[in-house]
């Protein structure tokens, strides 16, 4: 299971939660008042974790959304070749290929110990340890 169910009025700057299919942290999050007869609103603007897009949402405070449930696991890299490095899986010893961040890029070299999150199913290298 790499998602759970969570209130709209739970949600906090800094989290993270599902748009369109795709994880988001959230960077913003306003809650309006309730109306005479209505609910309160909140909009939410979040930014894509593997691929940066922006999404602003807007949802009625007691509606439920998806939220991601994020794995840490530490690897070390084994070769890089070009934007793609071949790691190993400190822990099972597994091998596979992850992409290398535009952020990250001159920075790993091979038999660094790096950071990377299953998110959704999905593998994304982020920082060294």
């Amino acid at each position: 299971m790499d998602k759970k169910i969570a209130q709209v009025s739970g949600l906090k700057v800094g989290g993270f939660v599902i748009f369109d299919g795709k994880a988001c942290k959230i960077t913003d999050m306003q809650i309006s008042k309730t109306g005479k007869h209505g609910h309160a609103k909140a909009r939410i603007s979040a930014v894509g974790i593997i691929d940066g897009s922006k999404t602003i949402k807007v949802y009625p405070g007691h509606d439920k959304v998806e939220v991601p449930i994020i794995e840490k696991e530490g690897a070390q890299i084994l070769s890089i070749q070009g934007d793609s490095a071949n790691v190993m899986d400190t822990k099972t010893y597994e091998t596979f290929d992850l992409k290398i961040p535009s952020d990250l890029k001159g920075t790993v070299k091979e038999g660094d110990t790096i950071t990377y999150w299953i998110i959704i199913g999905q593998k994304v290298m982020m920082k060294g340890r």
